[in-house]
């Protein structure tokens, strides 16, 4: 090697060095810049986006859950379980844990509709809940899952991811059609109610009050939703429970009605087309309500079948009216005792006062005749009520005037609602000028207030009205609201609390004498000799029964002849009977209105007796007697 090619080495190492450490700095400044934006990176998502990143994470493998409030049980007034909680089992979905997004919860519904049962309006009523809810939130789809559903689909689990079987409670009704209309039912929220109903208060329920008891003390009766925060694996299954916020349940309901009384009183009716009301009238506590024909509430509870719902419609006897709040009914001769009470208070009357019946009754002026069947000669006011003589109500209600009279009818609630505490009531027709006015814009004639007088014509009452205008005759005055609430209790093993009493209702009649003179009419009814209307009920019971019978004309007629299906007296009327008693003391009212009788006298009044046998053996202030003794 000569010299000139030995420094050409020599040089060619210096130029590979510089440019080795060239390379070395280069590609030290390249790891620099990558650590720095890795440290960066890190640090914008750890520091500055940790928090979001964190909570999906958390979302992804922690579900919060809500958990429903167990619903208020509710009793008779001797504790018997009237509507109960039990267990069942129900589909439930997280569409967050659904995969595909809302096309692929679609696609899940049609596939899940192959292996459980799922309805249209399973569908929507899942859709508008899911509106409501987070996407996290698991969502009811199918309620009350049968065993054999629930084993079809444990097998077809796996292909569902974010679909669970849940336990839950539904509600129960053990006595089932005894306490139908007025226990009421619960029945699956619908899409109405859904969208008005607060979304945090009714967190993960399915149900809600829908008639009765159950509907007018749903805010008690439902109680505070709790929480649970679960872990969860990728298929939205439950792997353990983190957290727990125990829902509120609802309150335990007493109610006043004597769950024995109340089938005695559906037994005496015997299933005829009517209802029963009994109420004590020293507080106004409802002790039996009886609807005939009834039907079974827990049909209604998880979806009533439609073979099941068109029977119930389409039924001409109409099981789902509630006739004892909501039936309508002409009160005949029942709204004579409070007739004569308008006579005595306004001063038109005396009890000593007499009318002559002579078998019609003629307005002044008038030649047209209104019929009067009895014509029983010279009466005073306890005969005329006694013997239910029409002439003297006609002539009282003429005297009084249709606006005095509606007026001072008033007072005992017709016409309107007495505010029972069961959702459902109707208001019924208390005949005025002004109504007449209001409603068909007709002028108001002197027949018509005759005819009112003695309980016909334009007349409507609910049996529970008729009931508790009877119970202020029989508390002589004493304005108490029929309920059926006694008692509250927060939670099994509370202490149960009484309920406090409705305000009471102005007094009715302030005239001695009044009060007395209707009882003794009333007590002559059921006690004297014929023609009493009823006589010889009182027979063999230990107490005085004061009552009054009526029977209101379904068919018009102008003679003795009767058509069509009034050819048949067993259809003919409407028929009704009133009493209390103890007469001078009254422990409890009765009221029996049938749609179609012969007679009250003949049909409701042998029912009244029947259910105050009962009641004297359940009575707890009644004397001992054989039966009493045998049921104890």
């Amino acid at each position: 090697m000569n010299l000139t090619g030995a420094r050409m080495q020599l040089r060619n190492g210096r130029a590979d060095a510089e440019a080795f450490r060239a390379r070395a700095i280069v590609g030290f400044l390249i790891i620099v810049l990558c650590l720095a934006a890795l440290v960066s990176r890190y640090v914008f998502l750890q520091i500055y986006r940790g928090t979001q990143f964190a909570q999906t994470s958390d979302q992804q493998r922690i579900s919060v859950r809500s958990v429903a409030p167990s619903r208020g049980l509710i009793y008779d007034r001797n504790g018997v379980l009237l509507a109960d909680n039990i267990a069942a089992f129900r589909l439930e979905v997280v569409p967050e844990a659904v995969a595909g997004g809302p096309g692929g919860l679609d696609k899940l519904l049609a596939e899940l509709g192959d292996v459980v049962a799922i309805s249209a309006d399973d569908i929507e009523r899942f859709k508008i809940a899911r509106a409501k809810k987070k996407a996290f939130e698991s969502v009811p789809l199918r309620l009350k899952l049968s065993e054999d559903e629930i084993a079809r689909f444990a097998v077809d689990r796996w292909r569902f991811p974010g679909v669970e079987v849940v336990p839950y409670l539904t509600r129960a009704y053990p006595l089932r059609s005894l306490f139908a209309h007025t226990v009421g039912y619960v029945g699956r929220i619908d899409m109405n109610e859904l969208v008005k109903l607060d979304a945090n208060d009714y967190a993960g329920t399915t149900h809600i009050g829908k008639t009765g008891v159950e509907r007018w003390y749903e805010d008690e009766l439902h109680g505070k939703p709790g929480s649970e925060t679960v872990e969860v694996n990728v298929g939205g299954r439950v792997m353990r429970t983190l957290e727990r916020v125990a829902p509120t349940p609802g309150k335990n309901l007493y109610l006043s009605i004597d769950s024995r009384l109340q089938r005695a009183a559906e037994e005496a009716l015997g299933g005829r087309l009517g209802a029963v009301v009994a109420i004590d009238p020293r507080n106004g506590e409802v002790l039996a309500m009886v609807s005939e024909p009834d039907f079974d509430g827990n049909l209604f509870v998880n979806g009533i079948g439609q073979a099941d719902y068109t029977e119930l419609t389409q039924d001409p006897r109409k099981p789902l009216l509630n006739r004892a709040i909501a039936g309508g009914f002409i009160p005949g001769s029942t709204i004579k005792p409070y007739a004569a009470a308008a006579g005595l208070e306004l001063g038109v009357r005396t009890p000593s006062d007499t009318v002559v019946s002579t078998g019609e009754y003629h307005i002044p002026g008038q030649a047209r005749g209104y019929r009067d069947d009895f014509p029983a000669g010279r009466v005073d006011l306890k005969l005329a009520l006694a013997w239910s003589v029409n002439t003297y109500f006609y002539s009282l209600a003429y005297e009084l005037g249709i606006d005095r009279f509606s007026g001072f009818m008033g007072k005992f609630g017709f016409g309107a609602k007495t505010g029972i505490d069961v959702a459902g009531e109707a208001s019924g027709v208390l005949p005025s000028a002004e109504w007449l006015r209001a409603t068909r814009n007709q002028p108001w004639y002197a027949g018509y207030t005759v005819n009112v007088g003695f309980g016909q014509g334009f007349w409507v009452v609910t049996p529970i009205q008729l009931a508790h205008a009877l119970t202020i005759i029989a508390a002589k005055g004493a304005n108490r609201p029929p309920h059926v609430l006694r008692a509250t209790q927060s939670g099994i093993g509370a202490p149960v609390q009484p309920a406090p009493l409705p305000m009471p209702g102005p007094s009715v009649g302030t005239r001695p004498g009044t009060w007395k003179a209707i009882e003794e009419g009333m007590w002559l009814a059921v006690n004297g000799p014929p023609p009493s209307t009823v006589s010889g009920l009182g027979k063999e019971f230990p107490y005085a029964i004061a009552g009054k019978t009526g029977t209101a004309e379904r068919y018009s007629r102008y003679d003795e002849t009767w058509t069509t299906i009034a050819t048949s007296s067993a259809e003919r009327h409407q028929v009704l009977f009133e009493c209390f008693t103890p007469a001078e003391e009254p422990r409890v009212a009765v009221v029996v209105a049938l749609e179609a009788g012969k007679s009250g006298a003949s049909d409701a009044a042998p029912i009244a007796r029947k259910i105050l046998d009962a009641w004297l053996k359940y009575d707890d202030d009644a004397p001992a007697t054989p039966a009493k003794v045998a049921q104890q």
